[in-house]
């Protein structure tokens, strides 16, 4: 399968350069967002979770209105939603869109955020709490004949869902970098989401993926989802004298708070922030261009890491990364909706380009 691209979706013009904390929706401005993702080539969008933004559902549906092909990613607490309640609402924006509908699920990396919202489960037992709540949603696509679970965490008779998937059933997305989350993730997920690291660690992670995958009995693998915040311009020194001014503008933002969707204070307590923290220590740059300033400057808040250059460079570092075995790519910069634009202008045609003259050659050679 040829490789995939990722955005994630904004409701309004707000950014981490200019946050405009407290702003409302703004139905123009997400319209034309979703459209541009459409004309730009993009595959998937993240409609993100946070416990004091906006509900993903409805967003979700809002994209799937003005659109034609973008699958939306529903980001999805285990907490939030009773999973019989999130078996039939998946499935009717799966079936509004034709099928394209995809749910991300975030077992929880910060007690604080998780107990904003009354959850206080410990991290092993969130991930527990992910599992069964996958094994219900994959029962409740699967017909709608009645059926009952008697879990540690879920417990119901009787259940039956008339609201079915149109392909039989809706892809699932899990992430993150801890045991449990490899554990669950390569037994049951179709994705499995990391954020930028170097090759290196990459591969390893990928890994380990594979192994839990293996362990659990099945035969195929979890495809890969890996997570970049480009910084382009015509040039790599252009772009390197742009990504210097992003990362000024993000730490007077981070500085004064600004960003409202802050988790708790102090070091990050999931795994993947304090994994890209300990990266960020080894220096700077790692490989072609990834750069980690922007990881430090947030505090390693959510996927941070840039991909600093020309479109060809960044091109060429994601290729890296498709030869690792990612098969999605989720790219998003720091101007949301013009990055958007030269995304789809500069980088995925030479990706995908050159992803097709690889598979000309391959054909010659058989």
């Amino acid at each position: 399968m040829p490789v995939e691209f990722i955005s994630a979706s904004y409701a309004n013009s707000a950014t981490d350069l200019d946050p405009k904390p407290g702003s409302p929706i703004d139905p123009a401005y997400f319209a034309r967002y979703s459209r541009t993702l459409d004309e730009a080539g993009f595959d998937y969008t993240l409609l993100p979770y946070h416990s004091s933004s906006f509900d993903p559902f409805t967003l979700g549906a809002t994209v799937i209105a003005h659109t034609k092909s973008v699958r939306p990613i529903i980001a999805l607490r285990p907490n939030t939603v009773y999973p019989t309640v999130a078996a039939r609402a998946l499935a009717t924006l799966d079936q509004l869109s034709g099928g394209r509908v995809v749910v991300h699920f975030i077992a929880g990396g910060d007690a604080v955020e998780q107990a904003r919202e009354g959850d206080f489960l410990t991290k092993e037992e969130r991930y527990e709490r992910t599992e069964e709540y996958i094994r219900i949603l994959r029962r409740a696509w699967q017909s709608s004949e009645p059926f009952d679970f008697n879990g540690k965490y879920y417990e119901f008779k009787g259940f039956s869902n008339a609201v079915l998937p149109v392909n039989g059933s809706i892809p699932v997305s899990l992430g993150g970098s801890s045991e449990d989350a490899y554990r669950v993730g390569g037994s049951l997920a179709d994705i499995f989401g990391l954020w930028g690291e170097p090759l290196k660690e990459t591969k390893e992670q990928i890994d380990r993926i594979h192994a839990a995958a293996a362990k659990a009995g099945r035969k195929d693998r979890p495809r890969i989802w890996v997570t970049f915040r480009p910084i382009i311009a015509e040039t790599d020194d252009l772009a390197w004298a742009k990504a210097h001014r992003v990362l000024e503008k993000l730490k007077t933002n981070f500085a004064h708070g600004a960003p409202t969707r802050a988790l708790s204070n102090g070091p990050p307590q999931n795994v993947g922030s304090q994994r890209l923290l300990a990266i960020a220590a080894r220096g700077e740059v790692q490989d072609r261009a990834l750069w980690y300033p922007t990881v430090t400057a947030t505090n390693a808040r959510g996927a941070s890491t840039a991909l600093v250059g020309s479109p060809q460079t960044i091109a060429d570092s994601i290729l890296d990364y498709v030869d690792l075995g990612a098969d999605l790519i989720s790219i998003r910069g720091y101007d949301n909706l013009n990055d958007a634009i030269d995304y789809g202008r500069y980088v995925l045609p030479l990706v995908r380009t050159e992803i097709a003259r690889r598979a000309v050659r391959e054909r010659a050679r058989a």
